[in-house]
């Protein structure tokens, strides 16, 4: 071994005994005081619990993506563009509407039973935080106390609006004008959102009648669903969807490797929807319920996946590729408002019978003529129902308060929606022209092709 491997032999020494010299130095900080006999240190648990905040947010974002590869794979290739464009700019606006007034009405002065926070504009860093940024070490006890920083809780509760958004992204896919979509998203992520988000994580009425939703079943999945169904009712079918003798064109997916990598970006980001919601990682307890939340978010959404596959074939025809990836939506999206319940064996119940309604769900809005594009409705809509309602039997929840709960969130939501988007359809137009729709978006509207090496030859329309 000459002299220059010999210095690199010595430096990974030195990098494997630092490496284990700060594992070994978190571990002591977290695990002796607890083998002591005390609970973790305050200003321990503030980091730990802020830092959890973080990280699980990083993954519900990533489920943006998610839904961009499932959006983009289910579309014709002539519409995948747009689909791109759509996620990105949903992301960005809900970031920014939620910032602006979305937290504080959702959060903020709510009172107790309360029907919405306050209208009061932007959302930051505290006096206190920014005293012991400032170097005010005299302020470490004010934030603690707080137990997480302020903004990495902002961080984490945005992220859940961008979900909410995705869902209506999908149903409307291939019709729906982008600066339409783009307005109603703003008005749901900075108002529509927000006052469910306030009845109930935020303590308002529902909240303080006992309703139960862990992480949002309702309150994100179900809100995103009624959202969408309006839009979907307002904007219409796709041209040629539903003939005029009744039948149904079959609209397969332009990408069916991406749409399935899609839904396991989904799944994955799943854990930090579900687990994150814990809200806390500062002791033995909050690491057993967040251990049990993600196994039974994996068992619920394995068991969507098989019972989905199972019912295709009676249901709709045949084995069917995209109800199985529905079926895992499906799972996670119904276990979302109980995940914490620590006998496992419902979460495969509870994830089985959501992908059953799902596929269900599926034929039923063919039947009724909502053109959804990748099932959207059904799985988050569909499941979330059930799975409010599953709190009932699984984690104690009472039957008349869960659903007074997706009632209420019914009407308010889907009025609202229903209302914003017949705005928009007057005043700007909700729909594409059928020039556009025949075209696709991506060359009408954005003069870019996702896949410019292929020919597309125009669509025959049955009007």
């Amino acid at each position: 071994m000459n002299l220059l491997q010999r210095g690199i032999a010595a430096r990974r020494r030195r990098i494997r005994f630092a490496g284990f010299g700060w594992t070994i130095a978190v571990l002591s900080a977290c695990l002796l005081p607890s083998v002591a006999g005390a609970a973790v240190e305050s200003e321990t648990q503030f980091v730990l619990s802020t830092f959890s905040f973080l990280i699980w947010g990083a993954l519900v974002m990533w489920m943006c993506a998610g839904f961009t590869m499932l959006e983009s794979g289910s579309v014709r290739t002539k519409n995948a563009s747009v689909i791109c464009l759509k996620n990105i700019g949903l992301y960005s606006i809900a970031g920014l509407m939620f910032y602006l007034v979305g937290y504080n009405l959702m959060y903020v002065d709510v009172a107790e039973g309360g029907w919405f926070g306050t209208l009061q504009l932007f959302h930051g860093t505290t006096p206190d935080e920014i005293a012991l940024l400032q170097g005010q070490e005299d302020a470490v006890g004010a934030v603690v106390a707080n137990g997480y920083s302020t903004m990495s809780d902002w961080f984490f509760q945005m992220v859940f609006v961008a979900t909410t958004a995705s869902i209506v992204s999908g149903t409307l896919a291939e019709r729906v004008k982008l600066w339409s979509f783009f307005v109603f998203v703003a008005v749901l992520t900075a108002i529509i959102y927000p006052i469910v988000g306030s009845w109930t994580w935020g303590g308002g009425w529902l909240s303080a009648m006992g309703f139960q939703d862990f992480a949002g079943s309702t309150v994100v999945h179900s809100t995103g669903g009624w959202a969408a169904l309006a839009g979907a009712i307002v904007v219409g079918p796709r041209k040629g969807k539903f003939r005029t003798d009744g039948t149904v064109k079959s609209t397969p997916p332009s990408n069916v490797p991406a749409v399935t990598l899609g839904v396991f970006i989904l799944w994955l980001g799943w854990f930090g929807f579900n687990g994150g919601s814990q809200l806390a990682l500062g002791g033995a307890i909050d690491a057993v319920a967040v251990s049990n939340i993600l196994a039974n978010t994996n068992l619920a959404a394995a068991a969507g996946v098989l019972a989905a596959i199972i019912v295709s074939r009676p249901i709709l025809g045949r084995i069917d590729l995209l109800a199985g990836l529905n079926g895992a939506i499906a799972g996670l999206v119904a276990i979302t408002a109980g995940p914490d319940i620590v006998t496992h064996h419902w979460a495969i119940v509870i994830g089985a019978i959501g992908g059953v309604i799902c596929v269900s769900a599926i034929a039923f809005m063919e039947r009724m003529k909502v053109d959804d594009v990748v099932g959207a409705v059904p799985a988050h809509l569909f499941a979330g129902v059930w799975g409010t309602l599953a709190v009932c039997i699984a984690a104690g929840g009472n039957p008349l308060v869960q659903l007074t709960g997706i009632v209420a969130v019914g009407i308010f939501v889907f009025a609202t929606s229903m209302a914003t988007w017949l705005v928009i359809d007057k005043t700007m137009g909700a729909r594409v022209s059928k020039v556009v729709e025949e075209l696709g978006q991506d060359t009408a509207e954005l003069g870019i092709e996702a896949y410019p090496e292929f020919v597309l030859m125009p669509e025959e329309m049955d009007s």
